[in-house]
């Protein structure tokens, strides 16, 4: 997302940076460490192969994920977070505690 590209609130910007549901899943994936494109489709069984690559292209283009590849056959690639991804561990420790208490509430 580039400046002039990104809307004035703050909260928007959030959102329209990891507002997608697989983005969520994913940065929630890495946060665990380096992955390798297939751990991920393991570990989001529901994504298909071309909206992972989409997604992950796109978080790449943002700064939120680095991807690394080593050239070797097969191809081998590597996606972990940026320092910006990691920078939000605790808007994920906020969402996950809030999950906790609605299910504890409401179960």
């Amino acid at each position: 997302m580039t400046q002039e590209n990104m809307p004035v609130c703050p909260v928007a910007t959030t959102i329209q940076l990891i507002g997608s549901k697989w983005k969520l899943l994913i940065i929630r994936e890495l946060l665990t460490g380096t992955k390798r494109t297939g751990e991920l489709k393991r570990s989001l069984p529901n994504i298909s192969q071309k909206v992972l690559t989409e997604t992950l292209k796109s978080m790449v283009q943002d700064g939120l994920v680095l991807r690394t590849e080593y050239h070797s056959f097969p191809l081998k690639v590597e996606y972990s977070l940026s320092e910006l991804g990691r920078s939000m561990v605790t808007i994920f420790k906020a969402l996950e505690e809030w999950g906790n208490e609605y299910i504890k509430n409401e179960g």
